[in-house]
């Protein structure tokens, strides 16, 4: 076989880029979720290939106030362009499967990831101007104040939390570029003689892996709790007490803060949220330095004692010495996680 050219399996995986690609034309490439108190659905701002979607007149509104640009397609020529650029990749990753020569993937990789490179500078210069560029005559105006969203992740915005990941075309993206990469190095170092099962289990694992990692790093970052500025995603009241705060992120990395252990629970309760449904749930130290700790390495304990801001009576602890001294002095009981939920 000409060690040139590209195995059958390369070629079907390129092809199934291809279609995924344009897949990408008809879903959200972005997503930007706002949460504020007097918003507790939240506000969300979907952004496709060549329109935006969502509560755009609503967040335009807001935006009005703090002499923020509002928010028009025809302003932006990247919707003219993308659906241009991703049809072209389309078209060249489809050329590439039928001519399978190696030299002309890794062009493609290069090509791919530089145009990635260059969308998300340009993703980022626009939220530059779009949060430091204020109209001096803003109703509201808080000096050395800015408002660009983050590029990815969560920040707070005055009174808004602002999420910002990518939707289900953004994810596309990062999936062709990964099975592109796979492609490109297992025909470059890792090639199989006579296009063998083998060599597609052991490219499959590849791409898995990498995707895991991917999923598991976004979802890793660790939450934090602003005392003073963030609202609980229950009852809406300012996080003002440093003992007893609680944070749970979703199955996208997305954090609800919570002013008390009760509040989450009622919010778990009240939204019927499954446990599929949530990445990971942190509490409070009680004691020390009052750093957020994993629910699976927190103790957690009952009490009569423990008075949080709406009235719940459970806290939680790092270390056992810890909580065996609370108990000893003030009484209460260590219960586990799943009994909280029942």
């Amino acid at each position: 076989m000409n060690s040139n050219k590209l195995n059958n399996n390369s070629r079907i995986i390129l092809l199934l880029c291809a279609i995924l690609l344009i897949v990408v034309l008809f879903v959200p490439m972005w997503s930007i979720q706002l949460n504020a108190p007097q918003y507790p659905e939240g506000l969300g701002l979907s952004i496709y290939a060549n329109k935006l979607a969502g509560d755009v007149d609503i967040i335009n509104g807001l935006n009005h106030y703090i002499g923020m640009k509002t928010l028009h397609e025809k302003d932006f020529p990247e919707f003219i362009i993308l659906p241009y650029c991703i049809v072209f990749f389309s078209l060249f990753f489809t050329f590439t499967a039928f001519l399978a020569y190696k030299k002309l993937a890794q062009l493609l990789l290069f090509i791919f990831i530089s145009f990635g490179v260059l969308a998300m500078a340009d993703f980022w210069r626009w939220e530059y101007n779009y949060g430091h560029d204020l109209n001096p005559a803003a109703a509201i105006k808080v000096p050395g104040m800015s408002y660009q969203p983050p590029l990815i992740g969560y920040k707070q915005l005055l009174n808004f939390g602002a999420y910002s990941i990518p939707d289900i075309g953004g994810w596309i993206f990062v999936i062709v570029g990964l099975l592109l990469l796979s492609v490109v190095i297992f025909a470059t170092k890792f090639y199989m003689k006579n296009n063998s099962i083998q060599s597609f289990i052991k490219s499959s694992s590849f791409i898995l892996l990498i995707l895991s990692f991917l999923f598991v790093s976004c979802n890793s970052i660790p939450p934090k709790i602003r005392i003073g500025k963030d609202y609980c995603a229950s009852c809406r009241m300012t996080v003002t007490d440093h003992r007893f705060g609680a944070v749970f992120l979703n199955k996208q990395g997305k954090p609800f803060i919570f002013d008390d252990p009760a509040c989450l629970i009622t919010y778990i309760h009240s939204n019927h949220i499954l446990p599929a449904e949530i990445s990971s749930i942190y509490f409070t130290n009680y004691i020390g330095k009052h750093q957020l700790i994993k629910v699976e390495n927190a103790i957690l304990i009952k009490s009569k004692q423990l008075q949080g801001p709406m009235n719940g009576q459970m806290a939680a602890f790092l270390n056992k010495d810890s909580c065996d001294l609370f108990i000893k002095t003030f009484s209460g009981n260590v219960i586990t996680w799943d009994q909280v939920l029942k």
